[in-house]
């Protein structure tokens, strides 16, 4: 009965004869709400919240920035000056000149170049880069490369990157990124890029990309060299993908983040300082801990209990030009810290020393929508909506077998304190759906290791119930060149999420966990909403090219930019 009383309390309506440890928790809830409201978001605030965290942990809060985070970075598009002004490749007065070739300007067999214009290339070189291709084998594939202090013109080192059999963004995007952090490696103050024709704006956000170091957090940052990128034989406005840059930018840097820097708190300044930034277009609402208790969002506060960082449900808006605007929203996983809770990640492979990229969903919310505040498509209202806490443990925190009530008043038994990610989007969806009027939304989030199981590292798999939906995704996803793979919903096996005692477990067999994940999240939005759900928790880390990848913020943003009138 206890654990009945204890669940109901973190709904909106409270029980008199609620035992007196609920109640204590009650006037904790309320002592906390106070002190939130004496110190309204805003920088003020963060540093207020900084110092009362210290004073209980000591200064283990303020051990980086001595503040919640805000982006105290460069960003992507300052770091070095990206243009497509016409300068010709023939005379380009660069440091590094690197070709993008295709796999049909080198002939599969011999190895030999066969595109007129490569040969031209290697002529004025002397053969040397007939020569890089013959010692690496490259034969233009996506993905591989090879560079040579050579003179080439003006130009006194030279390269090739492969763009595989047709263009695409993902390998436009490699092009940019791959030359530009080369040229840092080779300590070169300017880098001109050959072959982005087409794709100017892909290869831009790659070379901004490919030119930034995240050094937030070293006391000794390396010199940065890069200057110029210019890319070569074509005029274009590159804008658009120094939006984009600057968008990714920002989802790497939260989820690479430490989590005693991104903390819900931390997530909320950052948004509101979007909004600040974009005020011509874009707003935000903070909503506190009792403001979600009035709302009825139990299984998302339910999730937060154990904390000592106050749960912030985030809600970013941009409106854009025109009347009738097309209502969507984008909902991002936001837990900034998950130990497991209860059932605590323990032993090889639990990963709990990771657990700070289990908001990369919100990451990639809050890069989208930088994005499209700086990108400014019309005809659409894009509702950004993150529910941000920890999941820790403590006396107060959720247990296996507690039920929890939804904000739409859907009941969950929770026999997994560490399936929890599915909790705080449950309220989100609700939010999303009934209170913004989203008639189109997309969820994204670190949700299982099971679709990782299934997927491997490199793509996110995507869920709808609509094809019409999926489809858009998969549009979008290929536009912002990241893989995602659509991947089955059957309704029969919803069967094993029933509870005998309540209208859900949060959690199925351990086969097909993705699948009841996303059936899971389908009981949140209504019938009639165009849903779908990416569970990233492959893509969003590699360590292979540098932790954090940035995953979702583009593919949401072009998401967003597919309703555009």
């Amino acid at each position: 009965m206890h654990r009945a009383v204890r669940a109901l309390t973190l709904t909106a309506t409270r029980v008199a004869s609620a035992p007196r440890s609920a109640l204590r928790r009650g006037t904790v809830a309320a002592a906390s709400s106070a002190r939130e409201k004496r110190a309204p978001l805003g920088t003020s605030s963060a540093n207020s919240a900084s110092v009362a965290r210290a004073r209980r942990h000591g200064t283990r809060a303020m051990a980086v920035s001595g503040k919640d985070y805000v982006p105290a970075r460069s960003d992507a598009t300052d770091a070095v000056t990206v243009s497509a002004t016409g300068a010709a490749s023939a005379d380009a007065d660069v440091d590094l000149l690197v070709w993008g070739v295709r796999e049909d300007a080198v002939d599969a067999e011999s190895g030999v170049i066969s595109c007129e214009a490569l040969k031209a290339f290697d002529a004025s070189t002397g053969g040397v880069v007939q020569a890089m291709i013959d010692e690496c084998e490259f034969k233009g594939k996506p993905g591989s490369s090879a560079f040579s202090r050579a003179r080439a013109g003006k130009a006194t080192h030279v390269g090739v990157v492969g763009v595989g059999k047709e263009d695409a963004s993902a390998a436009m995007m490699a092009l940019g990124s791959t030359s530009a952090a080369q040229a840092q490696k080779l300590k070169c103050k300017t880098l001109g890029i050959k072959g982005s024709d087409g794709f100017e704006s892909v290869v831009a956000a790659g070379a901004y990309l490919g030119a930034t170091q995240d050094q937030r957090f070293k006391s000794k940052p390396e010199a940065k060299t890069l200057e110029t990128v210019a890319l070569l034989d074509v005029t274009a406005d590159v804008s658009e993908g120094k939006a984009r840059a600057s968008g990714v930018q920002l989802t790497k840097e939260l989820v690479a983040a430490p989590p005693n820097v991104v903390t819900p708190s931390g997530m909320a300044a950052v948004a509101m300082e979007i909004a600040r930034q974009h005020s011509d277009c874009m707003s935000a609402k903070i909503l506190e801990k009792r403001e979600c208790e009035k709302l009825g969002m139990g299984s998302f506060l339910g999730v937060s209990e154990a904390s000592d960082e106050p749960p912030k449900f985030i809600h970013l808006t941009y409106k854009g030009a025109g009347s009738d605007l097309k209502k969507v929203a984008v909902v991002g996983k936001g837990l900034t810290f998950d130990s497991g809770g209860y059932n605590l990640k323990a032993g090889p492979g639990s990963m709990i020393e990771m657990m700070k990229f289990d908001m990369g969903g919100a990451g990639a919310t809050l890069g989208a929508a930088k994005i499209i505040a700086q990108t400014k498509p019309a005809g659409v209202e894009a509702h950004f909506i993150i529910a941000s806490c920890e999941n820790m443990i403590g006396s107060r925190g959720l247990r296996p077998g507690d039920i929890l009530t939804a904000s739409n008043g859907k009941t969950i038994e929770v026999n997994n304190t560490d399936a929890e990610g599915r909790l705080t989007l449950a309220d989100a969806l609700v939010y999303a759906d009934k209170t913004c009027g989203a008639t189109a939304i997309v969820d994204c989030a670190t949700l299982t290791g099971a679709i990782i199981v299934a997927l491997g590292n490199d793509m996110a798999g995507l869920f709808s119930p609509k094809d019409e939906a999926a489809k858009r995704v998969e549009e979008a996803a290929k536009a912002a060149g990241e893989d995602l793979w659509r991947m089955p919903m059957p309704d029969s096996m919803w069967s094993i999420m029933k509870s005998e005692i309540a209208d859900m477990k949060n959690t199925g067999s351990r086969g097909g966990g993705s699948i009841t994940a996303a059936l899971f999240l389908k009981q949140f939005v209504d019938e009639s909403v165009e849903w779908s759900h990416v569970d990233l928790a492959g893509p969003v880390w590699d360590d292979k090219k540098g932790g954090a990848t940035g995953y979702g913020a583009a593919l949401f943003a072009a998401w967003v930019s597919s309703f555009s009138k």
